[in-house]
């Protein structure tokens, strides 16, 4: 998986969707790099930055209570497909267009931006259910990233930009065996629990780092700008 940032290395499938949701937008020089080459979900809100960055997506999915509507009538007009769901459903939108990609896309790595920023109970939602999906998911932008091991994974990190700050967050509530390489306080093969995250600000001391994880779900979380 290459993101402008950095090129994160473990077994993935080949097909990779962005999807584009309406939390904090990444900058247009992001998204426009990331979204080349990649089939495009849009969620709700996140169709005002295809607009602005004229980037069409191949499907736009949401309840619109929060898109400016000038912005879903650009959509229609580029003829993308658009699924309206109602406002009171079980699922919020980033679930269902997870949902719904795996329908219309099948197995595929998962790209998800504009998450960040906004509301803590939106993102809280959105870390749980990725953590939780049965594939690979990538949360980012050019301020944050965030990616999940699950156990018996392992991951390698080259870096074209420096992080200001590595934490890894369980997302179960044991996450054992972790060890690290390249990074300044070292673990290996510890023992991180969801109630004490006490892993968190941790700093590299190389342009590339390893992370292995022997049970449960981590979630490896960068942080490049505040």
């Amino acid at each position: 998986m290459r993101l402008p940032q950095c090129e994160i290395f473990y077994p993935t499938t080949t097909q990779e969707i962005l999807f584009i949701s309406g939390g904090r937008p990444p900058s247009r020089e992001f998204f426009v790099e990331v979204a080349s080459g990649r089939k495009i979900f849009c969620i709700d809100k996140g169709i005002e930055l295809c607009e602005a960055c004229e980037v069409i997506p191949n499907v736009l999915i949401g309840d619109f209570d929060s898109a400016n509507q000038s912005a879903v009538k650009w959509a229609r007009a580029k003829n993308i497909p658009v699924e309206k769901y109602p406002a009171d459903k079980d699922f919020t939108d980033t679930q269902l267009a997870l949902s719904r990609a795996a329908e219309i896309f099948g197995e595929h790595v998962a790209i998800l931006t504009g998450c960040f920023g906004g509301r803590v109970d939106h993102l809280y939602s959105t870390i749980f259910s990725c953590a939780a999906a049965n594939q690979k998911i990538f949360l980012a932008d050019e301020c944050e990233i965030i990616f999940y091991l699950r156990g018996g994974e392992s991951a390698t990190i080259n870096f074209f930009k420096k992080p200001l700050a590595v934490s890894l967050l369980p997302m179960t509530s044991t996450c054992a065996g972790v060890s690290t390489k390249n990074l300044h306080w070292e673990l290996n093969g510890a023992t991180l629990t969801q109630n004490f995250p006490n892993a968190t600000s941790n700093r590299i001391d190389a342009d590339k780092i390893f992370i292995s994880l022997e049970r449960g779900t981590l979630a490896i979380y960068f942080c490049f700008d505040e």
